[in-house]
């Protein structure tokens, strides 16, 4: 297969799928302008921070799979990609220690004044009467806002600095993330007005959707406390840029951002943004996740998924449906001969009913398979019937996906 890397890449991760006579390309100068014209022929895109658009997805010709190196996708058009059938897959919590770490980083400097000391050094000042005034950290309290893999980690390293943690509590936690948020010592609350006013820090670690865009705005802001610190590892457009500049200067918050609204797409250029140029401001250049150790576990994690791709498993897919879909779910035990599932899905054809999802395994040490299917509707008892009749099908089961009376069942 021919897998172009359209942003940097650790190319001495790359040997497995070199090894295995796969074609790698890395073109880390790849702009979204330049994909459409470089993505035919291409079966695997990688990309980091360059925008896969809806135009070159429609210029692919064998595309079967996107990877975003890093968590987010934002920068896929995956309903583009959805639509074309290509799945969309991401890294996620290769780079959580590294934005962490920033995100401590930042915090300090805002306490300790770190930025301006260095710049008055530099300029042959001494001035330690002004930069003897830092607060301090221990004790305070520090809100993450949104529970992740990054938040988690910046959760565990306010805790070694003395930092009491909250966030919110929500009913959708899996049981592991309760776990790791006991033994992390992360009191819940629950609501973000309590969440914000309670806390003397406010970390942003929410993904790039629609429901997050703009979401700290003036009111958001007249939550949080006085003086209080924001930092914001996450996306630019997470914050009301004006809002913010306002809420700093009529109440003194203090913000720590490495992310930006308007920043630009290139590595180095002219920026001029009112926020960053501001005296409350403590900002670095969207560089969370630039770390070596970052860069080449994301490499061994993107390597991986695509590993996978290519033995027919899919990991960390973004665009698929999640549990079962349909109306109903086709339990079919059958003899693992050629040609049983072929059976099944003309019968299934002949009924109406559209194939949504399927899956077929077979027993350990023996010939028989079961295969789990997702159809659109409700099965009638002649389809049972139907699939019953087929000489090499043991027994077949249909239970719905949602409250409703027992379906069929029928057994040899």
């Amino acid at each position: 297969m021919r897998i172009l890397f359209a942003d940097s890449v650790d190319e001495a991760r790359l040997e497995p799928l070199v090894a295995a006579g796969h074609e790698c390309i890395v073109e880390a100068a790849t702009t979204a302008a330049d994909m459409p014209d470089r993505i035919p022929g291409v079966d695997v895109l990688v990309v980091r921070g360059t925008k896969v658009t809806a135009e070159a997805i429609a210029a692919s010709d064998s595309l079967g799979l996107i990877v975003r190196a890093g968590a987010g996708t934002d920068n896929v058009d995956t309903a583009s990609a959805s639509a074309a059938g290509i799945y969309v897959c991401n890294v996620p919590g290769r780079n959580a220690v590294a934005v962490a770490e920033l995100t401590m980083g930042l915090l300090l400097a805002i306490d300790r004044r770190i930025a301006d000391g260095v710049v008055d050094l530099r300029q042959g000042r001494w001035n330690k009467q002004t930069y003897s005034k830092a607060e301090g950290l221990y004790g305070k309290t520090l809100a993450v806002v949104g529970l992740g893999d990054i938040g988690f980690e910046v959760a565990q390293r306010a805790k070694s600095f003395g930092l009491s943690v909250t966030a919110l509590r929500k009913d959708d936690r899996g049981h592991s993330a309760l776990q790791r948020i006991r033994s992390t010592g992360i009191q819940l609350v629950p609501d973000m007005e309590h969440l914000l006013s309670s806390a003397d820090i406010v970390s942003l670690h929410v993904p790039g959707v629609e429901d997050t865009v703009g979401m700290v705005d003036a009111a958001f802001l007249a939550k949080m406390r006085q003086g209080a610190v924001l930092l914001n590892t996450s996306r630019g457009d997470v914050v009301d840029e004006e809002a913010l500049i306002a809420a700093m200067e009529s109440k003194g918050i203090r913000a720590g951002l490495d992310v930006w609204a308007d920043e630009p797409n290139g590595g180095s250029s002219t920026f001029n943004s009112r926020l960053a140029q501001h005296a409350s401001v403590v900002g670095s250049h969207h560089i969370g996740a630039s770390t070596t150790q970052a860069q080449e576990s994301v490499a061994a994690g993107t390597v991986e998924v695509i590993s996978a791709y290519l033995a027919g498993d899919i990991v960390n897919c973004v665009n698929l449906t999640k549990g079962a879909t349909g109306a109903s779910t086709l339990s079919i035990r059958h003899y693992d001969e050629v040609g049983v599932l072929a059976q099944v899905l003309q019968a299934l054809r002949r009924s109406g009913h559209n194939v949504q999802q399927m899956q077929n395994q077979v027993f350990v040490g023996s010939g028989a398979a079961v295969a789990s299917i997702g159809i659109k509707g409700v099965p009638e008892q002649d389809l049972l019937d139907q699939l019953s009749d087929i000489a090499e099908v043991i027994g077949v089961s249909a239970s719905p996906n949602s409250p409703r009376d027992r379906l069929a069942r029928r057994d040899r």
